[in-house]
């Protein structure tokens, strides 16, 4: 694996220092971009253990320390007894980790179906226009819109569906992770994001979706690259149930823990050229997306790969609007702001 070598930073761009030197997680900037400043690198390299009292919990930022305090029956839930511990699922990718983690109220011969439909109909509404922004206009709408389009909405009253009550129109049950859809929408902005940027991807998809190397679908694949190289959730936050040796040190017990995801999804020392956008990789992992039966993440990944087809349909000529490139902004959630296209 190549060795991570951290560069001298801009004194414009250094992040905060605590005592000990270590990087303030919410210091201004970090929170804007903690890849820019590359204050995850310097975690990794330098700082591998660390207390910051601004979040009052310690941080892990390795992969290796990360993958212990989500799957070791030594950490539990935070910052209640009553999250995830043991079989439960840990809030990961687009799970929020209910203990209970409940069926589909409706089938998923409907779902399916419904995602899809809504994903054209979206999808023809944006492109007739000379510029559109993916963020505002599509996933914002897809996944509530699906939601309520299942429940029986038609599809001329999806634009008028307040916001508040678009999570009212949930695909499962109160047990389950659908009822809130902000997650899904920024997951799906980053999926996009990284498709548009690819045009082999794009040609790719509108010839027919090739299986890449045998193992999975080509979209299914660079759906789960987007939730390692760009997570909805940067941070995760865990307790020790007892002392816990980790690569820096050892973490008390009864201690909260921040495990960063977006740290650990890009550690050189677990994923090569881990910066890199690449459905084929061969060191793919599937720990960082979360359980695979969460219904929000079987959501996520079907809001994902319908809703490209229906912009690559309706808009075969998709492309980036002049001058635009995706910028993602936000720390504990994470996704592009907006995402401008030329729909011809």
């Amino acid at each position: 694996m190549p060795v991570e070598h951290p560069d001298a930073l801009p004194a414009a761009r250094r992040p905060h220092r605590l005592s000990g030197g270590l990087p303030g997680l919410l210091a201004p900037g970090a929170t804007t971009d903690p890849y820019r400043l590359r204050l995850y690198r310097l975690l990794r390299t330098d700082y591998p253990l660390g207390y910051d009292p601004a979040l009052g919990a310690w941080l892990l930022s390795r992969y290796a320390d990360v993958a212990l305090a989500l799957t070791d029956p030594r950490f539990t839930g935070y910052p209640h007894d009553g999250a995830p511990r043991g079989r439960a699922p840990v809030p990961l990718g687009l799970c929020r980790g209910n203990l209970v983690c409940g069926p589909l109220t409706v089938p998923w011969s409907t779902a399916a179906p419904a995602v899809e439909r809504t994903a054209y109909v979206l999808a023809r509404r944006i492109a007739g226009r000379e510029r559109a922004d993916l963020v505002a206009d599509f996933c914002r709408w897809l996944p509530a819109g699906a939601a309520a389009a299942a429940a029986g909405l038609a599809h001329q009253d999806l634009s008028t569906l307040p916001r508040g009550a678009r999570h009212r129109h949930a695909l499962g049950g109160a047990g389950d992770c659908t009822g809130t859809t902000a997650l899904r929408e920024h997951a799906l902005a980053s999926f996009l994001a990284n498709m548009l940027d690819d045009p082999d991807l794009l040609a790719a998809a509108t010839a027919g979706e090739p299986r890449g190397d045998g193992s999975g679908s080509l979209l299914g694949r660079a759906w789960a690259e987007t939730l390692r190289r760009d997570p909805p959730v940067q941070i995760v936050l865990r307790r020790t149930r007892t002392e816990v040796a980790v690569s820096g040190g050892t973490l008390p017990a009864d201690a909260p823990v921040a495990c960063l995801i977006g740290a650990a999804g890009r550690d050189p020392a677990r994923f090569a050229a881990p910066d890199r956008f690449d459905p084929l990789r061969a060191d793919a992992d599937p720990l960082l997306i979360g359980p695979a039966g969460c219904p929000a993440a079987l959501l996520g990944r079907l809001e994902a790969e319908h809703g490209l087809r229906a912009l690559l349909t309706a808009m075969p000529g998709i492309r980036w609007a002049d001058g635009f490139r995706p910028v993602a902004g936000g720390l504990l959630t994470r996704g592009p702001r907006a995402l401008l296209v030329r729909p011809s």
